[in-house]
């Protein structure tokens, strides 16, 4: 739970320093978000690899590896003298995010069964929002006082709890003896860069160059020979192709894709529109955001207990289709309005929907394999929340590019969006998931 924090404080956090990060580093709409796809880029690409070399080498090993990359990530941030430094560190960090974050959850998975195992993944929930509460209300406050930098040292005292404790608390995995497959990770690596570079230039730019068409082009071409490598390499390739001969894998992978990437979006552009829109200072604006973390906090438990009686498909169901009425509340959100009457009742509704999906999701999708291959299995389905989450960052700049009230309108018009998307995977959860032992199937 202390490694996996690193990961949900880092990225609330650094969302509340985006403006101090543009005015000092002289950071444009094109640039911004590269603050946060530098760091989501390596962890979407290479989550599945992380999986399988804890799968590999051991879950005990490869977290303590992945914190440690994470912290020294974390120190570089701190010291970043320009931009190009910056977003370097950025991505070292999320090299280090990609090992611990699926071998955390492996160990997780492989110490409990059933019940348990539900209640055990609410109880990491939980414990993931309330870093996240504690996160942008403290970073806030450090980038008011001290500066954007300070909020990279946050990391360190986790970093250094979760290593001592895992190192004489944890004991190590049973490794196999498969290669792993670094031919598709710098593949899928290449085609999300490409990719995301492409939406981020014409996202920011409104304009459609030469340049983009090539960028799409490379994009897809990396994608296809991802696709083809998987195909060749079979049951040892990092994303199995036969995984998606189950109904219920592809509906758990649809769902956390347009989920994450409805989430991420819009809780990367609320505390920008807010201080820049809005005049808030990074504290109050972080303070915005203590709702959504306090309530998944309390109710995550629940829902995870409530999933290992029920099984998956209504929690999943309604969970997503609660947030997108939260989302849609959003669309009278204003900065210059009253928080409690603007914003509080979308980020309440979004949290309610959340906390129904969060510790459920985890739980269907560790609940699906066998306990060897659960380190993978979590690293797919995270690659997935977190690649949902990188594209809806690249197309954030077409929010971050507007001023005024054009960049109210724009954000609404982002929320309506982001609705969508929510009540879409609600949907593809009730079409292919069935009752409990069929989804474990």
């Amino acid at each position: 739970m202390l490694a996996s924090s690193l990961a949900f404080i880092d990225g609330s956090v650094t969302n509340l320093a985006l403006p101090a990060i543009g005015k000092e580093l002289k950071a444009g709409a094109t640039d911004l978000p590269w603050t946060i796809n530098a760091y989501l880029l390596p962890l979407s690409a290479l989550l599945l690899l992380g999986g399988a070399m804890g799968d590999h080498y051991g879950r005990r090993r490869m977290l303590i590896i992945g914190v440690l990359i994470f912290a020294a990530g974390s120190v570089g941030c701190a010291l970043a003298a320009d931009l190009t430094m910056l977003f370097a560190l950025r991505a070292v960090q999320g090299i280090g995010a990609a090992l611990l974050l699926p071998n955390s959850l492996g160990i997780l998975g492989s110490s409990f069964e059933g019940e348990e195992r539900g209640r055990a993944v609410g109880i990491w929930a939980a414990a993931g929002a309330i870093a996240s509460a504690i996160g942008p209300p403290l970073g806030g406050w450090l980038v008011d006082t001290v500066g954007w930098r300070a909020i990279f040292y946050l990391n360190l005292p986790l970093a250094g709890a979760s290593i001592l404790i895992t190192w004489r608390y944890v004991d190590e995995s049973a490794g196999s003896k498969d290669p792993l497959d670094w031919q598709g990770a710098i593949l899928a690596t290449a085609a999300l860069g490409a990719l995301t570079w492409t939406l981020t230039r014409w996202s920011s730019q409104h304009l459609v160059s030469i340049q983009t068409w090539l960028g799409l082009a490379t994009g897809v071409v990396f994608s296809v020979l991802f696709v083809v490598t998987e195909r060749h390499r079979g049951d040892r390739a990092m994303m199995p192709l036969s995984l998606f001969s189950s109904r219920p894998f592809v509906g758990l992978s649809l769902l956390t894709f347009l989920l994450y990437g409805a989430l991420g979006g819009l809780l990367m552009l609320l505390p920008y529109v807010l201080i820049v829109g809005g005049d808030y200072s990074p504290t109050k604006a972080g303070l915005a955001l203590l709702p959504f973390s306090i309530v998944v906090g309390a109710a995550s438990p629940l829902a995870g207990r409530l999933t290992g009686r029920i099984g998956p498909r209504w929690p999943l169901t309604l969970g997503p289709i609660v947030t997108g009425l939260g989302f849609a509340l959003l669309m009278r959100a204003d900065p210059h309005a009253s928080y409690w009457t603007s914003i509080l009742p979308g980020m309440v509704v979004i949290a309610l929907g959340m906390s129904g999906a969060v510790a459920p999701l985890t739980t269907a999708v560790l609940s699906s394999v066998d306990e060897h291959h659960t380190g993978t299995a979590s690293g797919f389905n995270s690659a997935t929340a977190r690649t949902g989450g990188l594209i809806a960052t690249a197309l954030s700049g077409a929010v971050i590019a507007e001023t005024g009230l054009d960049l109210i309108d724009a954000f609404q018009i982002a929320a309506v969006i982001a609705a969508i998307l929510a009540t879409l995977a609600g949907v593809a959860a009730y079409l292919t998931l069935g009752n409990n032992s069929q989804t474990r199937r």
